[in-house]
């Protein structure tokens, strides 16, 4: 029998940071195989969109908290379809533009939509049609995890895919979870004019962060939602057009139900083991510091190969791969310093490096600096009594091991922090080597830092 298998330079599994393709690879022949919505989960279900619901969320609900600056601002009311329209009315031609001009405007690329499936470490079956490559990139991401909790397949649900696509703002939304994206959506939501309930298996929200900060947040946003923490909801089940939902603490009865109870690695999906590629336990696909699978010319970055699940980690392991990939004599790997991240929710927060609790555990001599926003001119005139920055210095370097901010802002107040842990800068050259325009908010970081550098 004939060998009907099509040959490619390169096979990308997955149309997110996987289409981030260099234009020096124009030369090459080139798959993408994409068994979802082009342009992966950021642009259609997750980073983009979910910020896009954000921001009418927090004017909303900053226009709910004038009264302590001396204003009144007459109850305001959101359009949801039209919030929504707005939304996926720009996100989805950009998606379906991508997917065209990948189609059908990029001569040495071939789209291929369908589930791939390794073969063996060069082949790949999509459907039913075979593919191969010189060298793969796995860029396949991750999807919501569903818990194993009684009733909930059979009653319905929403996961972080749908919530945003609702044809009607719910009354009543119960989120079972307390990770980041329960945080946001739980703040749009509540924000938007819905009743939100959240279960929660920790005694805090966002857990991993450190823990000033968790329980400032659970404190803050406790005030918005009605919490249900320390247990998951044992029973799920539909009652009449509502949903009931069964806790330690009682029965709470929704309209609907979002689940936020983490994302899992879409590795399984391709049954890499035929392939020979590694796995950790939790089903992360083992790499190298060059985004080397074990299997020699197959590469994995995203979510699939990492715990981050961070656009921004994504995008730079794909810029890394495929330089590799097209330079293996001069092999780079990704080297930015410590992971930031933030929650957008209300309050905000950003977060880099270790936590209190991690340098702690390391045993790492180190000190804390701490500034309250109410301690700054421009925390005077937000009247805020909840918001800080906090930083976590090593004694013995005087470098920032770690930083913590919640509050207005907190995502663009960490860039700096960000940028000096990465070169190395010492929190008293931060603190004192620049200007800090007064009286602006970001003297909540310059005071932190003096803080620390006073305890050196």
């Amino acid at each position: 029998m004939a060998d009907t298998t099509e040959r490619f330079d390169l096979v990308i599994i997955g149309s997110g940071s996987g289409n981030h393709i260099p234009s020096d690879l124009d030369d090459r022949r080139i798959a993408i195989v994409e068994r979802d919505v082009f342009g992966g989960t950021c642009l259609n279900r997750g980073c983009i969109p979910s910020k896009m619901f954000v921001l009418p969320a927090d004017r909303l609900t900053e226009a709910a908290e004038a009264d302590r600056l001396g204003i009144e601002i007459p109850a305001g009311r959101a359009d949801w379809p039209a919030i929504r329209d707005r939304i996926f009315n720009r996100i989805d031609p950009i998606a379906a533009d991508g997917r065209d001009y990948r189609a059908e405007r990029c001569p040495n690329i071939t789209l291929i939509e369908g589930t791939a499936c390794f073969v063996d470490a060069s082949t790949i079956d999509v459907d039913g049609r075979r593919i191969s490559g010189d060298d793969i990139l796995i860029a396949v991401g991750s999807r919501p995890v569903v818990p194993p909790i009684t009733g909930l397949v059979e009653t319905g649900f929403h996961t972080s895919d749908s919530i945003m696509r609702l044809d009607v703002l719910p009354e009543r939304l119960g989120i079972i979870g307390g990770g980041y994206i329960a945080a946001e959506m739980g703040h749009v939501f509540a924000g938007l004019g819905s009743r939100v309930s959240m279960f929660n298996r920790s005694d805090r929200l966002l857990s991993s962060h450190d823990r000033d900060i968790s329980q400032r947040f659970t404190e803050v946003f406790g005030r918005r939602v009605d919490l249900h923490l320390g247990h998951l909801p044992t029973r799920v089940e539909r009652r009449d057009s509502a949903i009931v939902v069964h806790c330690a603490d009682g029965e709470v009865v929704v309209d609907e139900l979002l689940v936020a109870t983490g994302r899992e690695p879409n590795s399984d999906l391709l049954e890499v083991e035929r392939a020979g590629v590694a796995l950790h336990h939790h089903g992360t696909i083992v790499v190298d510091e060059y985004q080397r699978t074990s299997v020699p010319r197959i590469w994995a970055v995203g979510d699939v190969a990492n715990d981050a699940n961070l656009k921004h980690v994504a995008n730079a392991e794909a810029h890394v791969a495929f330089w590799n990939i097209t330079h293996p004599d001069d092999l780079h790997r990704v080297d930015l310093g410590p992971i930031p991240a933030a929650v957008f929710s209300h309050p905000q927060i950003a977060a880099v490096g270790m936590t209190e609790s991690e340098a702690v555990d390391r045993g790492v001599d180190h000190v804390i600096g701490r500034r309250d926003y109410g301690g700054t001119a421009y925390g005077w005139a937000l009247a805020d009594e909840t918001s800080f920055a906090k930083v976590i210095v090593d004694r013995a370097t005087g470098l920032v091991i770690g930083a913590h901010i919640i509050g207005p802002q907190a995502a663009t107040l960490i860039q700096p922090l960000i940028q000096g842990m990465r070169f190395g800068q010492t929190a008293r050259e931060l603190a004192e080597a620049v200007y800090y325009i007064h009286p602006a908010l970001t003297e909540v970081v310059e005071n932190a830092l003096l803080d620390a550098v006073s305890q050196l």
